[in-house]
């Protein structure tokens, strides 16, 4: 019965020396994922924000390329 015991004793040791280990790589795993995803999110702001200037800069071209034809008395051609 004793040996029984501490076999099981033993046993729990491990078992709660696993979960410790799990436990750190576990929290291991999420700041990592965290940082990636912020990462990503500051990718994905910096992808929009030159997207948005991008497409404003068009605009901007299409309106003075408009006024260009305006002041020049030519009719805008069509697409």
């Amino acid at each position: 019965m004793e040996r029984v015991n501490s076999s099981l004793c033993l046993e729990n040791l491990r078992m709660m020396h696993e979960n410790e280990r799990l436990r750190r790589k576990a929290q291991q795993l999420d700041q990592e994922n965290k940082a990636l995803l912020a990462q990503l999110k500051r990718k994905q702001q910096q992808h929009n924000s030159s997207a948005s200037s991008s497409a404003s800069q068009q605009q901007q071209g299409a309106a003075t390329a408009a006024n260009n034809f305006k002041a020049a008395g030519k009719q805008q051609p069509t697409m």
